[in-house]
């Protein structure tokens, strides 16, 4: 009779146990459900590490050019290496989102996702807000002659857009967003290390947070 008292209780306990785990898991399930209808999860990692690519590629030429044809003054630019300037930073910033589409559309065909539904819509919006803004004010700043200060701006506008748009996508993104706002700060107080402030952000950051979140969630 003790025996099978026991064997009640065991059998009992572990239709409790298993009901919570399966409790657990159902919860797990939702919360996960929830995250992917609110939530655009399709970035890329590889093309955060090709953007850093760019940026470190774009600097470079963009050092070699104002050094040598500036009197070896970086922040002091004079007319076609201004323009030539401005032309490498556009096509950093085009090259960047072009690959960040490509990659992100093929991502979303092979988790079977939209690319165009609420949840991106609200991330590019809540990224455009700030960057647009950010984008203006540089200009504004270039415009002034003061270039010493468009460093630690685009730094900090564009740590701002990832921040805002973090809500919609991967959370992590918002810890890269930090980052680029320290960075700008600094580059705003130290004006003098803007440009290799900016190379920090833009090169080496996207490289490392890239190859992060690649390993993190691309290649499992």
């Amino acid at each position: 009779m003790l025996i099978s008292g026991k064997i009640i209780y065991f059998v009992i306990q572990s239709t409790f146990i298993m009901s919570n785990e399966d409790y657990l898991n159902d919860i797990s399930e939702i919360k996960n459900l929830m995250n992917k209808s609110s939530r655009f999860i399709s970035l890329s990692g590889i093309s955060g590490v090709l953007a850093g690519l760019y940026a470190l590629i774009g600097a470079s030429i963009t050092y070699l050019l104002v050094m040598n044809y500036s009197g070896g003054i970086l922040y002091i630019f004079h007319g076609w290496v201004f323009w030539t300037c401005m032309f490498i930073l556009f096509m950093v910033a085009f090259l960047s989102v072009l690959t960040g589409l490509v990659f992100t559309v093929k991502k979303a065909k092979k988790n079977n996702e939209s690319i165009w539904d609420n949840s991106s819509r609200r991330l590019l919006i809540n990224f455009l807000i700030p960057l647009i803004v950010g984008g203006i004010y540089c200009i504004i700043i270039l415009s002034q002659g003061r270039y010493g200060q468009t460093g630690g701006l685009m730094l900090i506008f564009y740590g701002l857009a990832l921040v805002s748009a973090s809500k919609y996508s991967l959370g992590d993104i918002k810890y890269l967003g930090y980052i680029e706002i320290v960075l700008g700060l600094i580059a705003s107080y130290y004006p003098g290390y803007g440009f290799w402030l900016w190379v920090t952000g833009f090169g080496v950051m996207h490289i490392v947070y890239g190859t992060w979140m690649h390993f993190k969630f691309d290649a499992k």
